[in-house]
């Protein structure tokens, strides 16, 4: 598993200072988040993976260092990479994970179908 250890802790500063409950899980290669038994955002490597409402999407990618996450070799709708250069403090780093958080509260999460047999 790689991901960037002070990322991952300064992440994990700033829900504990906010008292939102998460719980942390190796996915992805990297570690991510839950909140509200949703994915919200995690490190991989040095990037922040973030999930964000539909809504912000599009308009995140035109922000400098934000691109669409490309794990599998396809886009995946919903889901940013955010390079270490969008949160050098933790107001930067802060104002990213809101959009997570948002997602935790008003993100719906469409589960597979089960295959009939």
């Amino acid at each position: 598993m790689s991901f960037n250890e002070n990322t991952y802790l300064r992440i994990k500063k700033l829900l504990i200072l906010d008292q939102i409950d998460f719980v942390e899980k190796k996915m992805f290669g990297g570690l991510v988040f839950m909140i509200n038994d949703k994915m919200c955002f995690g490190v991989m490597n040095n990037q922040i993976m973030l999930r964000v409402l539909e809504e912000h999407y599009d308009s995140l990618l035109n922000e400098n260092n934000f691109h669409p996450m490309n794990f599998t070799g396809r886009t995946m709708k919903g889901l940013l990479f955010i390079d270490e250069l969008a949160f050098k403090n933790d107001v930067e780093l802060l104002q990213i994970l809101n959009y997570g958080i948002e997602f935790s509260v008003k993100g719906i999460v469409k589960s597979k179908k089960k295959k009939k047999q």
